[in-house]
């Protein structure tokens, strides 16, 4: 089995990010095959991992997905590789509100019998840092904390007082990064800016992360502990759930600047159905794919490109006519608002009686959901678990009649016709029968 290190931190923004994505870039530089990894439903975050590793970032979410398949989807995803880094979300022991240890980091590196290296911010620390860390590795049982990377260091004699605090609690200090060393990433109302959007500088960015960790981390031993992780028994997840649709049809997914949300999985589900998928990128191709029979659109920034997107009114009439004509269209948050008629009072496809807006404020959580109306994606009764994520509100003309989802605060989406619309945001993997059943819609 791979190698396999999970990097957590006792809360966030104390430099998850950066550790892992120079960790990767790091053992890539030195010639090794790595897999990344992120625990949660974030999307933000796999791209750096992806630029740093040469291969897909995927997430491990078992709110989404099911813990049972957690394993196999890793599996997958550090197939033939020689290390993996698995980023955490948020604080080591933050899962799921009112969940307790469902969705947290903690719950994946158990179910990963994974060794875990903590990132700590020690800005304005000193000693009372080995109490933070003997807290964190004697509260939960059945993980190994192997060892700490210091972040935000501002001496050498900063330095020297934390290693002997760590000393006193048995943790080996496996890195240490100082405070002038912060490699910035930009970001705006939904976390950083995305790698699609300024891949120039994120590469450099990430060139520069590599350089940073591989001067500040024992590099060696971060593979030692990564090594020392014990054999995981699991077949690696596969995306075949059923013959292949006939027919090959084509799948249009929405990628680009604007929509670049998206898990790995969602379009391996797709072929795997039959599909031949296409990429389309909404702000520069001013059509469909020929042939195109489906649309998958999914999340990302579309507040950001309104007037990019609106200007291409070829694009936002061939997916207003594909509508019209039966054609499948699936989208989640940012595709809704693409299909709207308006949003923030930009012209956008129209497919929708209905205008969506920026707000100001956050809309944020998982929701156990079940399908109200019969859909190209679920019949009505499915139950999934989804996430939302969005500063925007999306107005109806009309009480929609066919509403897609229901869960405890509401009602959410739209269906109409071969269109499924709505804020959730789905792990496709978690549901595979959801791509079966599109791709079987376009023949």
């Amino acid at each position: 089995m791979v190698a396999r290190i999970v990097i957590a931190a006792p809360a966030s923004g104390h430099g998850k990010t950066t550790v892992a994505t120079g960790l990767l870039a790091a053992f890539a530089a030195r010639g090794r095959t790595v897999a990344p990894f992120k625990v949660g439903p974030d999307y933000i975050d796999p791209g750096y991992h992806a630029l740093a590793a040469g291969r897909p970032g995927r997430n491990l979410d078992p709110v989404l997905v099911g813990e049972e398949l957690i394993a196999p989807l890793f599996a997958h995803g550090a197939a033939g590789t020689d290390l993996a880094v698995v980023e955490g979300v948020m604080g080591l022991y933050d899962g799921r509100t009112g969940g307790g240890e469902l969705g947290s980091t903690a719950h994946v590196a158990r179910l990963l019998r994974a060794p875990i290296v903590l990132v700590v911010d020690a800005t304005a620390q000193a000693r009372s840092v080995a109490a933070l860390i003997h807290g964190f590795r004697t509260f939960g049982d059945g993980l190994h904390i192997a060892g700490a990377i210091l972040n935000r260091v501002g001496s050498d004699r900063h330095e020297q007082i934390l290693r002997d605090a760590c000393a006193e609690v048995g943790t080996p200090v496996l890195g240490v990064l100082r405070r002038h060393d912060a490699v910035a990433a930009p970001s705006r109302h939904l976390g950083l800016v995305p790698v699609v959007e300024r891949s120039a500088d994120a590469a450099a960015s990430v060139a520069a992360l590599a350089d940073l960790i591989a001067a500040s981390v024992d590099l060696d031993a971060i593979e030692a502990v990564a090594r020392s992780a014990p054999p995981l028994s699991a077949a690696p997840w596969t995306p075949s759930v059923a013959a292949p649709v006939a027919g090959r049809p084509v799948v249009a997914v929405a990628g680009g600047p604007a929509f670049s949300f998206g898990y790995a999985e969602t379009v391996e589900l797709l072929t795997a159905a039959g599909a031949q998928v296409v990429t389309v990128d909404p702000l520069h191709d001013e059509r469909l794919p020929d042939g195109a029979r489906a649309l998958v659109v999914g999340g990302g920034f579309p507040e950001v490109y309104a007037k990019e997107l609106s200007a291409n009114a070829g694009l936002r009439r061939a997916v207003a006519d594909l509508a019209a004509a039966g054609g499948v269209i699936a989208a989640e948050c940012a595709g809704l608002l693409w299909l709207c008629r308006t949003l923030d009072g930009n012209p956008m496809c129209g497919v929708l009686d209905a205008d969506a807006a920026m707000t100001p404020s956050l809309t944020l959580g998982y929701r156990d959901a079940v399908a109200l109306t019969d859909s190209v994606l679920a019949p009505a009764g499915t139950r999934v678990t989804g996430h939302e994520f969005h500063r925007t509100r999306v107005t109806p003309a009309a009480d929609p009649t066919s509403p897609a989802w229901a869960w405890r605060d509401g009602r959410d989406g739209f269906v109409t016709g071969h269109v499924h619309a709505s804020y959730l945001h789905l792990h496709w993997a978690g549901n595979p029968s959801l791509a079966y059943r599109l791709v079987a819609a376009c023949a």
